[in-house]
């Protein structure tokens, strides 16, 4: 075969190639053009190839090249003519396989914070509207903050190893100052007022504390709808001159109107006892909701704080007075949700979690 004839052959099937690609107006048509051009077994650039073992030896380097010329040409042809019907959504044998955007859409599943979190976070913006500041302390805590600095003697029950998560037994039983993970959040305001009086200048009075902690706590208590070895409290101090057990009434009044709504929100004080207040009083909670339910609610201990404890970091407890308050997170949450079993709270069922 002569090259110019086998050349000419090759530009035919250039041109058709080009035309049926552009012609093609669907994705079958494109198809079956590319099989008709590009087929492994019998498309026409395959038959052409076969061609070139007739065309003469020395015209065989010219011949090829113009081959591979050709056959990159049609299939870059092809890959237009795809690219053509993509952006027109397929072509218009396949309008009814069109995304249509009138049909409802499918709700996607995502994450949410955790009724826990939800409470935790609601409760710092009310309080900080309260003029609180949110601070936090380590969970793994020693026997001064624990104990203490909170004026809790050594005898008392609250020390027992069986009340408690000790880190270091051996410790414990030598009289050094053993490691535990926090059965209480009041070991921060420790540590608080300790830093204040560490930055006050010598010869000044520590300036006026009004925080809050939100955090986990850990006791060794048998899981039960009540009771579970890990939970979170908040804790609540306001140290200042002529400080009274009005202002924690008021301050708890506001925080349980803020977080339940409405007016109908009574707080009651019943005679107590803890370490680290006196007068320490049980702090209860009634309310009406909108379904014409209501009761008295338990919602945590609270107190002055006591003058051994002020002393104990270093504020002056005749400058200087304090209340301090501790209440159960997830005691305030089960309420809100009408939850009945604290240990729905920790067992990660999303049927439950997904809820809130």
């Amino acid at each position: 075969m002569a090259l110019a004839e086998f050349l000419e052959s090759l530009n035919a099937l250039a041109a058709q190639a080009r035309d049926a690609f552009a012609s093609a107006d669907s994705a079958d048509a494109l198809e079956a053009a590319r099989i008709a051009f590009l087929g492994a077994k019998s498309g026409h650039l395959r038959q052409v190839q076969k061609g070139l073992g007739k065309v003469d030896k020395a015209d065989k380097p010219a011949a090829g090249k113009r081959f591979n010329e050709v056959k990159v040409l049609v299939e870059s042809e092809f890959e237009q003519a795809q690219q053509r019907l993509a952006g027109e959504g397929g072509g218009r044998e396949e309008a009814s396989d069109r995304f249509d955007v009138t049909l409802p859409g499918e709700t996607l599943r995502i994450g949410h914070l955790h009724p826990i979190t939800q409470t935790i976070r609601e409760m710092k913006d009310i309080m900080g509207r309260l003029g609180f500041t949110a601070v936090e302390g380590p969970e793994i805590e020693d026997d001064w903050h624990n104990f203490e600095a909170l004026n809790i003697p050594l005898s008392h029950p609250a020390r027992d190893p069986l009340e408690n998560f000790y880190l270091a037994s051996a410790a414990k039983a030598s009289g050094e100052n053993p490691l535990l993970l926090r059965s209480q959040t009041s070991t921060v305001q420790i540590r608080v007022m300790e830093q204040q009086v560490a930055e006050t200048a010598a010869g000044e009075s520590p300036p006026p504390v009004r925080i809050i902690s939100l955090g986990r706590v850990y006791r060794p208590d048998t899981a039960d709808a009540t009771h579970y070895p890990m939970f979170h409290q908040i804790e609540g101090l306001l140290v200042d001159r002529g400080v009274t057990m009005a202002d924690l009434k008021s301050v708890l009044r506001l925080f349980c109107q803020s977080y339940f709504g409405g007016e109908e929100v009574h707080v009651r004080f019943r005679p107590s006892f803890f370490p680290f207040t006196e007068p320490s009083v049980e702090v209860d909670m009634n309310w009406r909701d909108g379904q014409g339910n209501e009761g008295w609610m338990e919602m945590g201990g609270a107190g002055m704080v006591d003058p051994n404890v002020l002393r104990a970091v270093g504020y002056d407890p005749e400058e200087v007075t304090g209340f301090a308050f501790g209440l159960g997170v997830e005691r305030i949450c089960m309420r809100q949700h009408g939850i009945t079993d604290i240990r729905a709270l920790y067992q990660n069922d999303v049927r439950f979690l997904s809820q809130f």
